[in-house]
């Protein structure tokens, strides 16, 4: 179903054709339910399946499920035919910055805030082993409130993509914006690409074109790959010292994420600024754009004066954690499903937290926590390594909550008994039930 006026699964009502591609279409829609605006990409899976591109269409509702952020478009749910697959994701109104500075240069606080708008999803994307890969102003939306979005995760890598050189080896993104590195094909860090391809957007926004345009490819080529560009006098100087260290050909010294969120010009006047809600209604986790901010506690007085934000589960989320209903089987397969598993409770965020806390306490380990995410780090060397656990705490209502637990480190063994041995047993007292258990 892809014409304009159909029902899609009952679910929602489809209407004008907002862009298309060689093997998808991204139609407005609307839920026939709540009322709420969505888009709806609509794929052909015999394309896609003909072409051997299903593999990147599994990475794409992996990476998207794995990057809830505030300045990242959201996906809703995921739904299946025998001929196509739908994605219903959120909808934003702005339309693309590449449409704003095809107008002229950003003003310099302008450019700043999607920047560090930017920077924080981007940031957060690595923190999850997602890297995007085909950053540019064309995949960056404009919500109705003037706050950035980054999409089409389709040419993304995660983690587990990396060879046994920890290197990523695909070839992909867009010319203009692609790093030296990844031009070489001789392996690289998906992060330093990245940021990269974050530093041509902000030569973008406050220049208007772009830093090593030739209409030459090979040319080109040779400009990006020495590093050679001329900041015009309209960008300050201290940003063109700092483009100096993004745009860094060797990606060894180029600067890195911690080093760029701590720059004085990226922090210079810095705000805190609540972004849009979700169609809900429900207030998304705040971007505070200031170091203090960036750090996670790891003291129990940190943990009062600053509560852990859960997240908020959707209704592909939730459909998700029942077996008869779980669609991702039709997509993907979870390499690390066997080192997951979740709990429900139907305690406040902030007893669970306190829970973690204490096991923290009583089995040596560090604590520390970051929006709606506690971590656990034991001090004790491990077969390889230190263990550490990630707990992130979903709320499906104000008294009911889904704690997803995994290993971020350590070694696999280490990680499922202390899960049997010690983890379970001391969490006791606030779960409700086990993944896979009767209630």
């Amino acid at each position: 179903m892809d014409k304009r006026g159909g029902i899609l699964m009952n679910r929602y009502e489809v209407g004008r054709l907002l862009g298309q591609g060689t093997f998808a279409k991204v139609y407005y829609g609307r839920n026939i339910k709540t009322g709420e605006s969505v888009a709806i990409k609509i794929i052909d899976k015999k394309k896609v399946m003909k072409v051997g591109l299903i593999d990147q269409i599994n990475r794409e509702i992996s990476v998207m499920r794995l990057v809830r952020h505030p300045n990242i478009v959201e996906l809703y749910e995921v739904m299946a035919t025998k001929t196509r697959i739908y994605f219903a994701m959120e909808y934003v109104r702005g339309g693309e910055l590449f449409n704003k500075v095809a107008k002229g240069k950003l003003r310099e606080d302008a450019a700043r805030k999607y920047f560090q708008q930017l920077i924080g999803a981007v940031e957060f994307c690595h923190s999850r082993g997602v890297y995007h890969r085909d950053l540019k102003p064309e995949n960056l939306l404009l919500d109705e409130n003037g706050n950035l979005k980054i999409s089409d995760f389709g040419l993304s890598a995660l983690l587990e993509s990396r060879r046994k050189d920890g290197l990523l080896h695909t070839t992909c993104g867009t010319p203009a914006y692609v790093s030296p590195e990844v031009i070489s094909k001789k392996g690289y860090d998906g992060a330093k690409a990245d940021i990269w391809s974050c530093g041509v957007v902000l030569y973008v926004l406050l220049s208007g074109y772009l830093p090593f345009y030739d209409s030459n490819l090979m040319e080109m080529y040779r400009k990006i790959s020495r590093g050679e560009f001329k900041s015009p006098n309209c960008i300050p100087p201290e940003v063109r010292k700092l483009l100096t260290r993004i745009l860094d050909p060797n990606p060894n010294t180029r600067i890195t994420m911690a080093e760029l969120m701590d720059n004085d010009w990226f922090k210079k006047t810095c705000k805190q600024f609540e972004l849009s809600q979700s169609p809900q209604g429900q207030q998304r986790n705040k971007f505070i754009e200031s170091s203090e901010s960036e750090s996670s506690s790891s003291t129990s007085s940190m943990a009062t004066r600053s509560p852990v934000k859960p997240y908020l589960y959707n209704a592909f989320d939730i459909i998700s954690l029942s077996q008869g209903f779980n669609l991702s089987g039709l997509f993907e397969k979870d390499v690390n499903s066997n080192l997951e598993t979740r709990f429900t409770t139907r305690k406040p965020a902030s007893a669970i937290v306190s829970k973690f806390e204490e096991i923290a306490m009583t089995e040596g380990c560090d604590f520390h926590k970051k929006d709606g995410t506690v971590k656990l780090k034991h001090s004790r060397e491990g077969r390889k390594g230190q263990l550490a656990i990630d707990a992130e705490i979903f709320q499906v209502t104000p008294s009911f909550h889904v704690v997803e637990l995994k290993k971020a480190a350590g070694d696999t063994i280490e990680y499922k008994e202390f899960c049997t041995q010690e983890l379970k047993p001391s969490l006791k007292d606030i779960v409700w039930t086990w993944q896979g258990d009767q209630p």
